[in-house]
């Protein structure tokens, strides 16, 4: 297993994402509370943590957050990020050293003026860049990879983002990209944000038989298996399914501790005659702001997904599964060198 936890260090935030569906609260956690959690997750025997937010990097403790939960087992730590502190080198070089271990830049569109527009502040593009740069020229100890929420905006080009990305920063192995939810936050009044499902089909497969070719790996969440075919093994609800994973994250509203064992959202009729039903993670949808007439059964053998996900499951993922609760030590999540995995 390579259960990870999430916690949401800060909820506020230097950019104003219109489809943010954690925006600014009232409340934050004391280094106290993160240590607790903390503390729960190794007792629990997680693989790691992911820092969250808001925007993580602008908590005052973040270095502080970091070194504890380094300290804790060697527990892998990662970070969501706008990147936009990251693009100072000082700043980046003191999380590195604190023992960040792992780094998911978030780029929506290599499109100067779509990501202004999707990110609501000027010349974001430029300090994700300088960022990406920091980590690989100077942090080579920390990880890196891109994260992108597919919406309306980019759903024609996620192709050219992959291509633009990594011939600019060929250290970027990595992609995740998660289609938009439209169940909180900001997502829930600005609708124009939400793609169909059939916008993005065709770039998607497109960047995905890009990476693929070129010896990378990549997940896909809250996509529907029929828009994935051969490539079902590398959606992150799929994954969990077959390996019984769990998440818990820790949010700063009113939701507290979620903790997520059910992968299955919503379904058409037409997903009864489907296969792969008992391995999909359906339609992430709870204000039916996608439609499940896009939906479609596929017509493949669900064992070969499932086997496919553990052939794509790195090895130190394999040895901690089978280690003791609370003693494991390597890294968060799959790093797989295989194609498709995390």
């Amino acid at each position: 297993m390579a259960n990870l936890g999430y916690i949401q260090v800060v909820r506020h935030c230097n950019h104003y994402c219109g489809f943010c569906s954690n925006p600014k609260t009232e409340y934050h956690f004391s280094f106290d509370e993160i240590r607790a959690i903390i503390d729960d997750f190794v007792a629990r025997g997680y693989y790691g943590i992911i820092l969250t937010g808001g925007e993580p990097s602008l908590s005052p403790i973040l270095p502080d957050v970091i070194r504890y939960a380094r300290t804790r087992t060697s527990l892998h730590v990662r970070m969501i990020t706008n990147g936009w502190r990251l693009a100072d080198p000082a700043f980046c070089a003191r999380v590195a050293e604190a023992g960040l271990s792992h780094v998911h830049v978030s780029v929506y569109s290599v499109r100067p003026e779509v990501e202004e527009a999707l990110r609501g502040v000027p010349n974001p593009l430029e300090r994700s860049f300088a960022a990406l740069a920091n980590l690989g020229a100077h942090q080579p100890g920390v990880t890196v990879n891109v994260n992108c929420v597919i919406n309306s905006f980019n759903a024609d080009h996620l192709d050219e983002n992959v291509r633009v990305l990594t011939e600019r920063f060929p250290f970027v192995r990595h992609f995740v990209w998660n289609n938009l939810d439209p169940s909180m936050g900001r997502a829930q009044e600005n609708r124009q944000y939400v793609p169909r499902l059939a916008a993005f089909e065709r770039s998607l497969r497109r960047a995905m038989d890009y990476l693929t070719a070129t010896g990378r790996t990549f997940r896909v969440e809250r996509v529907p298996l029929c828009y994935m075919a051969e490539y079902a093994h590398c959606s992150t609800e799929t994954r969990k399914i077959v390996k019984s994973e769990e998440r818990i994250v820790h949010f700063l509203d009113e939701k507290g501790m979620v903790r997520q064992t059910d992968w299955g959202h919503r379904y058409g009729e037409v997903c009864d005659a489907c296969p792969l039903r008992p391995v999909c993670g359906g339609l992430f949808d709870r204000g039916d702001a996608y439609d499940v007439a896009e939906l479609a059964p596929v017509f493949m053998d669900p064992d070969d997904v499932r086997r496919n996900v553990w052939a794509t499951t790195a090895p130190d993922e394999m040895i901690a599964a089978a280690a003791p609760a609370g003693n494991l030590s390597n890294l968060a999540g799959e790093s797989a060198p295989a194609t498709g995995a995390r």
